[in-house]
């Protein structure tokens, strides 16, 4: 076999899943795997970080892969390697230290940032984001010696960087722009209910206002809110969305937009070039959520074979647990002028299910407080079935559609 050598530009949790897939065929054309990582540990569990903000798991145990996986499958791992050039003429990058890496085929996984809101004291002391073991490590420090946190972002990310910082003990307000929390994944009912749990839980919520600047002299003390409001607080984190890691690519002159643009076989405008994850665009579509990058590393790992699959942006199953509550939702979660709504609502337990439905067939679902029943109604939504028969048993949940 000729020696033919794949090098990976980043090591988070979609290109560990890259590397584990292709291992696992015995027909990769690889002689040699070069990964390069600007982080000094291994790829870990992102989506755990906050289990370990909140003191509830290590290091270790969100780590994907010891480094004795590496070695057994002859991956070399260059840890603290933060590339800084790419030649797709001489096919070779280099990094910060100066080092060159050659390949025959290149894949890009720079991932993510978070954004930066261009506020005024952004870069004052105590102003953190909420991406990396790094940021989690500063967090826990600085959650020792403070009271008061400010969570800027209602997302996925700004909650869970809230509910972390809560379990240490601070007290946390989150400040989200949109009327109500995971505005992308829930409805307004849903988002309120989730507001009022986390309060209950003492995570205050501000919704409908952003953030004017950050003030303070030498270190941060106070959010100021676009109604002049002043929230104070010892602590700020940053969690309003994400922008692709794009720059190495742009810089090599590879065709890119909001991230590195792909084909549907992941392939960038150069050949042998290839992106996925989050730092990549296919047509209008980034990708935030780690379940697509997961399906890109299986579609990739193929097509580096020789396999002519594709890979199609599709609906996306979210389900999660914020402070104990089970949130689930899929496919559209606002109502439109096609489609209806069947919505069941227990205030009691503050259980709640809205399901919206275009010609019979699912189009989305939104739970809250019980999410059991969530893979069957995205596994309806997947298939478009045609629901008439269980329209009135429909919001109780599979046992009483299939009875």
């Amino acid at each position: 076999m000729a020696e033919r050598t794949l090098l990976v530009v980043g090591h988070g949790m979609v290109a560990q899943r890259l590397l584990e897939r292709l291992v696992a065929r015995a027909d990769h054309p690889y002689t040699r795997i070069d990964v390069l990582s600007a982080e000094a540990v291994p790829a870990y569990n992102r989506v755990l970080l906050s289990s370990v903000l909140a003191g509830e798991a290590s290091l270790d145990a969100i780590t994907l892969q010891p480094l004795d996986w590496f070695h057994a499958h002859r991956i070399r791992l260059h840890p603290n390697t933060r590339v800084t050039r790419l030649d797709t003429a001489a096919k070779q990058v280099t990094a910060e230290d100066g080092r060159t890496f050659g390949y025959d085929d290149l894949v890009i996984a720079t991932g993510a940032r978070p954004s930066s809101l261009s506020l005024p004291g952004e870069s004052l002391e105590g102003v953190v984001t909420f991406r990396d073991i790094r940021d989690t490590e500063q967090l826990l420090a600085m959650s020792a010696h403070y009271r008061r946190a400010v969570v800027i972002g209602g997302g996925f990310l700004g909650l869970e960087a809230a509910e972390g910082l809560s379990q240490q003990g601070m007290a946390v307000t989150v400040i989200h722009r949109s009327p109500y929390l995971l505005n992308r994944q829930l409805d307004a009912t849903a988002g309120e209910l989730l507001g009022e749990a986390l309060e209950a839980r003492g995570i205050h919520s501000i919704t409908g206002e952003s953030p004017r600047s950050l003030v303070g002299q030498r270190r941060v003390r106070a959010v100021e809110l676009s109604d002049e409001t002043l929230v104070s607080t010892d602590l700020v984190v940053l969690a309003a969305g994400i922008t692709p890691n794009a720059e190495l690519a742009r810089e090599a002159g590879l065709d890119c937009e909001r991230g590195i643009c792909v084909d549907h076989q992941l392939c960038t405008s150069r050949e042998n070039v290839y992106a996925l994850g989050e730092c990549c665009q296919l047509g209008e579509h980034t990708f935030g959520l780690v379940e697509p990058g997961y399906q890109q590393a299986e579609i990739l790992a193929g097509v580096l074979c020789g396999d002519a699959e594709r890979f199609e942006p599709g609906d996306v199953a979210t389900r999660l647990k914020i402070s104990g509550i089970p949130i689930f939702s899929c496919g559209q979660a606002q109502p439109g002028p096609d489609t209806e709504s069947v919505i069941w609502q227990d205030h009691e337990s503050a259980r709640y299910c809205h399901l919206l439905l275009r010609d019979n067939r699912l189009a989305g679902a939104v739970l809250f407080g019980e999410t059991q029943d969530g893979p069957w109604y995205f596994d309806q939504l997947q298939q478009q079935r045609d629901l008439s028969a269980y329209r009135q048993q429909l919001a109780f949940g599979a046992a009483y559609c299939d009875a």
